[in-house]
């Protein structure tokens, strides 16, 4: 399959966008690179370096309040003398011995400014004591592990939490308890931290509207294993441990998988054994509907609780949680219980694949090249820290923007005061077809801006073994089953079971920016389906780019708290489907489309279209799915567009 997938994503042509000025949002494209010279050096320079301008103390048991020690690395700056330093904490359950090029120049670039830095890893994880679970009880560990930073002789009191994906997605619970000593957090790529947000039961990206996210299986395969472990004695000393991990790395070496057919084992909840790897957190994940309340038990964060402390939030447009992401970002902006804290949320979104920010150039994201330059992050970050964790007046809230973002289409970054900025206005598009129907790209299905005035159907077969394949994304982690970012995505939409939904060209260009509004009205001769849609971008020469896409589960379609709602044979009914989110203009000439089918595969499982629990379905049932338009059944896409557009 992976070798189809390579096939196709072939055909697709990359694309050069001249940038156009934005009266509306303020053009920022003229930010500094990323800056080069410490990622040019070899590993053994910047080690040297570490070494020479570090006191380290390695392997230090932080201790947990139930006698767990969580094994950390501590690095203080020579320069400081006698002097507290202030803390930069990277919590991790990804094995850190030896340190990774990223981690060192996080490192070498807070030494000099005189942090000290923190490594540690989660309970269960290589020299740390306990049993893992995902996140790693973010709230209890984390307030445990921040009143023994501040006690410290060289601490100044104030702590800082930075890290991308997981070493990120604890943050957002422990944001939420108001630790004193907790002065700021960066969390990068956050979105399996999420529990609820907004319209988004993620559960820490195991769900979107109800279906499940496919990059979990081969995630867990590999954070698994190196719970399976041998473990240190815990009467080892920390000069006997710091030893032997300089020979003993505690990382297991997972036999290789091939996703491309293990992914495809029926029931899903058996995936795992199939290739003989630990179930234990998948099978608890596969029993849990999206409105479980076991969900609560872990370390995600729902939005019954607030960021309460300043955040620099960084996302990228082809990840796996763009909109819960900026979503939450929003969240943490509304907090009336500390308005201090939800005054000083600052966002920068770019057109990267998942934590791809430490770059010159933005670089490429599937087909596409972007010909901007990145923002310079490592600077933003140590000029953030500096404001929360020195209380340098150094006018980082003056001179940051509280929302950066890259306008895809026109190539450039912007700036606004708010997500999405101040003055969008919503247009609307409704589905409709002519004689040929939507389905496939060579059907005549329509977007336009006025209702239809009389009703009609389009109608495909949906068949579990063949479904529609996915073709980049937002994703990441699902060990090689994929490549996400941008790419043409004509093979697809050349499906009969695909419905293909375009615009007339474009006569003046319009900017797309915030959530993206789908309503549906779907029928089905199955008692469950799932309802997979996809923006895209068409050129004049009619390659498609992908935008943004997403999911909903039927059964889902009236709320996750109370029981499934199935599909009556041939009812016609209303879905609302999981928001999609971006910034892009869509140029003079251009086309909008949008493309709806039952499966997104491997991006998403399948639906096998029966009533059964989705993770426990063996038996693949043809469902013959269909989406209905007219002026009682007005299915309809809105989105947000700048003024003046």
């Amino acid at each position: 399959m992976h070798g189809i997938f390579s096939a196709i994503c072939a055909i697709a042509l990359s694309f050069f966008c001249v940038a156009v000025a934005d009266a509306s949002a303020q053009d920022v494209s003229g930010f500094d690179a990323a800056p080069a010279p410490d990622r040019e050096r070899t590993e053994a320079s910047l080690r040297a370096e570490i070494a020479r301008i570090a006191d380290v103390q390695k392997n230090v048991l932080v201790p947990m309040r139930d006698g767990v020690g969580l094994s950390t690395d501590i690095y203080l700056p020579k320069s400081r003398g006698d002097a507290p330093a202030p803390l930069i904490w990277w919590k991790t359950p990804y094995n850190y011995n030896p340190l990774r090029r990223t981690h060192m120049t996080f490192l070498v670039k807070a030494l000099r400014k005189g942090y000290g830095f923190a490594f540690q890893n989660e309970r269960g994880k290589y020299y740390s004591q306990g049993d893992w679970e995902i996140l790693g009880r973010p709230r209890e560990d984390g307030v445990d592990a921040l009143n023994w930073f501040q006690d410290q002789e060289w601490s100044s009191g104030k702590v800082g939490a930075i890290g991308c994906s997981s070493p990120a997605e604890w943050q957002l619970a422990l944001a939420d308890e108001n630790h004193p000593a907790l002065a700021a957090i960066v969390p990068m790529a956050p979105g399996a931290g999420i529990g609820k947000v907004g319209p988004y039961w993620e559960q820490g990206n195991w769900y979107r509207g109800g279906a499940q996210q496919m990059f979990y299986p081969p995630w867990l395969y590999g954070s698994l294993q190196p719970t399976l472990r041998p473990e240190i004695p815990a009467s080892a000393s920390q000069l006997d441990r710091e030893r032997l991990a300089k020979g003993y790395r505690l990382a297991f070496d997972a036999p290789e998988v091939d996703w491309d057919d293990a992914i495809r084992h029926l029931p899903l909840n058996d995936m795992l054994n199939e290739i003989d790897a630990p179930n234990g957190t998948f099978d608890d994940f596969t029993a849990q509907e999206p409105g479980d309340p076991k969900w609560r038990d872990g370390g995600l964060f729902f939005d019954d609780g607030n960021i309460d402390t300043p955040a620099l939030w960084l996302f990228s447009w082809f990840d796996v949680s763009i909109a819960p992401n900026l979503a939450l970002y929003n969240h943490a902006r509304e907090n009336d219980d500390d308005p201090e804290a939800a005054d000083n949320q600052f966002v920068a979104v770019g057109p990267n694949l998942h934590c791809r920010f430490y770059r010159d150039n933005l670089g490429t994201v599937g087909d596409r090249t972007f010909p901007e330059p990145a923002l310079d992050y490592f600077g933003m970050i140590f000029d953030f820290f500096d404001r929360y964790l020195k209380d340098d007046e150094n006018g980082f809230e003056a001179n940051t923007p509280k929302v950066q973002y890259y306008e895809m289409g026109t190539d450039a970054w912007r700036s606004s005061a708010e997500w999405p900025p101040k003055g969008v206005s919503e247009k609307t598009f409704f589905l409709s077809s002519g004689d040929a129907g939507a389905n496939s790209l060579f059907g005549d299905g329509l977007l336009a801006t006025t209702a239809p005035e009389s009703g009609g159907v389009d109608r495909y077969t949906y068949d579990p073994m063949n479904p529609t394949p996915s073709l980049g994304g937002g994703i990441c982690c699902i060990g090689g089953a994929l490549d996400g970012g941008i790419f043409d995505q004509r093979p697809v939409e050349s499906r009969n079971d695909v419905l293909v939904y375009t615009s007339a060209p474009l006569e003046d260009d319009l900017v797309v920016v915030g959530p993206i509004d789908l309503t549906l009205y779907i029928s089905s001769d199955a008692p469950d389906t799932d309802f997979m849609v996809k923006l895209v971008d068409v050129h004049p020469d009619g390659t498609a780019h992908n935008v943004d896409e997403t999911a909903q589960r039927a059964r889902w379609r009236s709320g996750y708290e109370s029981d499934p709602v199935f599909l009556e044979k041939g009812v016609v009914t209303s879905i609302t489907i999981q928001p999609m989110v971006t910034s892009t203009r869509f140029k003079k000439g251009h086309r909008i489309r949008l493309d709806v089918t039952s499966s997104n595969f491997p991006r998403f499982a399948r639906n096998l279209n029966t009533s059964e629990p989705v993770a426990e379905q063996t038996e693949p049932k043809v469902a013959r799915n269909a989406v209905h338009y007219g002026p009682q059944t007005q299915s309809k896409l809105t989105l947000r567009i700048m003024p003046g557009e």
